[in-house]
């Protein structure tokens, strides 16, 4: 049995029609529910009752704590290949309803065997996602390795996605890839890996700007680990574990703990907070593969976390720069920013004086730099309330990216500690933060933000230079060396192709600037530029470059021309 859940605002599914022989036999009518815990659920050949009645079990619990009324239990056959027959599926279906309707929760279930519409809005806490696994009749069978044709480069594996999603354009300007022997990870091709490395070199100015040090820690660690942080007890189904030589290791699904092992490597004093550190890891998570998105949700991610130890006194002040930040991150991306805070969820740990506290620091922080925010009533992390920024994307949609979490909890949970001013011991507080969130999910934002016309400086191919002649090619290798002294992304096309197509050929690559030489320009050592808006001037080769150079430090979101 394999199921995701999900804490929801609300649910909303219709059936559409049915999609198999054997299907219930519903009512073609919507159906809404409010502030639910939605089991969507697929049923796997050798799955029991047993293994039925625990998964309700681990749901009633989980309601509970969080005070959920509303249980939906919804088919959702897009998680196994490992099928049970139709009829035997319904039927654990509904003892799950007859198991779950003995508690005091109201119990729906969706139609099964039908393709439905289907619309949610899930919560923002950490556990509001979470991947399960129920059974053992399937996956305790040795798996016969499933043969990989490698031999074969397929012509597109996004064959009916919209022109403006991030897969077919990465697929146009040789972004990445996604590959069969790897599940879930990117293999970034050159021009991705260009526009990536960008990003990281935008937020590590920003990093040393802002007094950050740069650490950086294993992937591996052992399962001890992640018991004192808490990821075991409410983590464990997406977290990559297996026996080395006797021991459990975890492959590391966040960087705070880690981080934390460094602060306990020696004493401090609070003369030394804020301690502001920042990692640029690889990230792995077990995300199911029916879960996997192209960008938007992966197995292995780099995140921009940053990990602050501070005292209580220092809260609001940090916040406030953490604010600069990120604002000053969105507003060079040419997007809008929304601010939200989230307050304690009911399952929250740790004294409630302490939550009011910190929830009071970052109010203040935002109130101070006079940003308008929303409150989201009880979607705090577990361990600490947080400031959401949603950011507005060309098309007008919003993207929750960048997050400022407060946490009391894991410095205890840890008994780290630094010397205060009166000489005694005291426990640091520590705020998680994270600018684009994983770079693979920002940069998929990103590309739908900029349909692939990246500004310049971020373009992986800022200037391409094109011959007209065969007699002006010498003129043109000569520009092209010029460029790339400069500290320029660019290339050359001296082919026999007719100019018109190598001028299609970057606009369809989004290239920046088309520099185009012919006798003319060969004779006073001038570039006919072609702007990727259209606009052309004619200008000396050393003019061009001074310009596309301020235009890239700066980072300016238009062109200069």
């Amino acid at each position: 049995m394999k199921a995701i859940q999900l804490d929801v605002n609300s649910i909303e599914y219709e059936p559409i029609e049915p999609e198999i022989g054997t299907y219930d036999k519903a009512e073609r009518k919507t159906r809404s529910i409010k502030d639910a815990l939605v089991f969507m659920v697929s049923i796997e050949r050798g799955d029991t009752e047993a293994d039925a009645s625990k998964a309700v079990k681990e749901l009633i619990d989980f309601a509970g704590k969080q005070k959920i009324k509303n249980i939906v239990i919804y088919p959702f056959a897009h998680l196994s290949q490992s099928l049970e027959e139709p009829q035997r599926a319904m039927n654990i279906l509904d003892y799950m309803v007859k198991e779950a309707e003995k508690s005091k929760l109201k119990v729906y279930r969706a139609p099964f065997g039908w393709n439905k519409r289907l619309a949610f809005s899930a919560k923002g806490h950490p556990l509001a996602e979470m991947f399960k696994s129920y059974g053992s009749s399937e996956s305790a069978k040795p798996v016969k390795p499933k043969k990989v044709d490698t031999s074969i480069v397929k012509k597109s594996d996004f064959v009916g996605l919209p022109d403006t999603d991030h897969r077919v354009i990465g697929e146009k300007l040789n972004l990445f890839s996604f590959q069969e022997v790897s599940p879930g990870m990117v293999y970034w091709h050159r021009n991705g890996l260009l526009v990536y490395r960008q990003l990281i070199n935008f937020i590590r100015e920003l990093l040393n700007k802002y007094d950050y040090e740069e650490i950086s820690t294993p992937t591996l660690a052992n399962i001890a680990l992640w018991h004192v942080s808490g990821h075991i007890d409410h983590y464990r189904e997406n977290m990559f574990v297996f026996d080395v030589a006797g021991d459990q290791l975890g492959m590391k699904p966040m960087n705070c703990p880690s981080t934390i092992l460094i602060y306990k490597t020696r004493k401090w004093s609070y003369r030394e907070l804020p301690w502001r550190t920042a990692i640029i890891d690889r990230l792995y998570r077990n995300e199911i593969s029916g879960a996997l998105t192209g960008l938007f949700r992966v197995r292995e991610m780099t995140m921009d976390d940053g990990h602050i130890f501070l005292t209580d006194e220092q809260i609001e002040n940090e916040i406030k720069l953490m604010l600069q930040f990120v604002r000053e991150v969105y507003d060079t991306l040419g997007m809008n920013v929304q601010f939200n805070l989230s307050t304690m969820p009911d399952n929250h740990l740790g004294d409630e004086k302490l939550w009011e506290k910190a929830t009071d620091a970052l109010k203040k922080a935002l109130e101070s730099n006079k940003i308008k925010y929303n409150i989201k009533d009880k979607e705090g992390a577990f361990y600490g309330p947080k400031i959401d920024f949603d950011v507005t994307d060309s098309m007008g949609r919003k993207w929750q990216c960048a997050t400022i979490q407060v946490d009391y909890q894991m410095p205890q949970r840890f008994n780290i500690k630094y010397v205060g001013q009166d000489g005694a011991e005291h426990t640091p507080v520590m705020i998680h933060r994270a600018v684009f969130g994983t770079l693979e999910r920002f940069m998929g934002v990103l590309i739908e933000h900029y349909q692939g016309k990246f500004p310049t400086w971020l373009a992986p191919v800022q200037a391409r230079v094109v011959s007209i002649s065969e007699q002006t090619n010498d003129y043109a290798d000569e520009v092209f060396k010029e460029l790339r002294k400069n500290g320029i992304r660019a290339e050359i096309d001296v082919s026999d192709k007719k100019l018109d197509y190598k001028v299609r050929e970057g606009q369809i690559h989004q290239i920046p600037y088309m520099l185009i030489v012919g006798k003319r320009e060969a004779e006073s050592k001038a570039v006919a530029v072609r702007s990727r808006s259209e606009k052309q001037k004619v200008m000396p080769i050393k003019e061009f470059i001074t310009s596309i150079k301020e235009e890239i430090e700066k980072r300016k979101a238009g062109q200069a021309f």
